[in-house]
């Protein structure tokens, strides 16, 4: 069954950049932006982690966290870090990507005539009582975190 806004939030604790444990637990009091996405690096990926980077000031000012999901581990997400001075954590969920499926964000996907499975680029909004405030299913990824400023009357 696909997640509602008004849901509790699935549970879920996955490494970092550097290899920590990150739960959802740990953020409860606070906001919270969930973005998956299919791979570090790569070009809607990378547009949407410098839209979160650029408008890191206004997250960090309303105490929101950020938090970037892919398949990638933790080597892969240091260097896109590095790269493009990302302020924000990203964590992996690798394959059988528990964590995206529960979120309805891991699934079969076509691109060029195939189909494989992967990672859905979703992004989910989870309130300080870790309920969904907002779900976003077709995001644009060089616009994605000025979309859930606006839609969150911060911007």
């Amino acid at each position: 069954m696909e997640l509602q806004i008004g849901d509790p939030a699935p549970a879920f604790s996955l490494p970092d950049q550097s290899g920590t444990a990150i739960s959802l637990e740990s953020l409860k009091g606070q906001r919270v932006v969930i973005y998956f996405y299919p791979k570090d690096d790569t070009p809607g990926c990378t547009k949407e982690a410098c839209n979160f980077r650029d408008q890191w000031g206004l997250f960090e000012r309303h105490g929101i966290a950020v938090l970037g999901i892919s398949k990638d581990g933790a080597a892969s997400h240091e260097k896109f870090i590095n790269k493009y001075d990302l302020p924000f954590t990203l964590l992996s969920d690798p394959e059988p990507c528990p964590v995206a499926t529960a979120y309805g964000s891991y699934g079969l996907k076509k691109f060029m005539g195939r189909e494989f499975m992967g990672m859905m680029r979703h992004t989910f909004v989870i309130d300080a009582d870790g309920a969904i405030e907002r779900i976003y299913r077709k995001v644009k990824a060089a616009e994605m975190a000025d979309q859930i400023l606006s839609d969150l009357g911060l911007s």
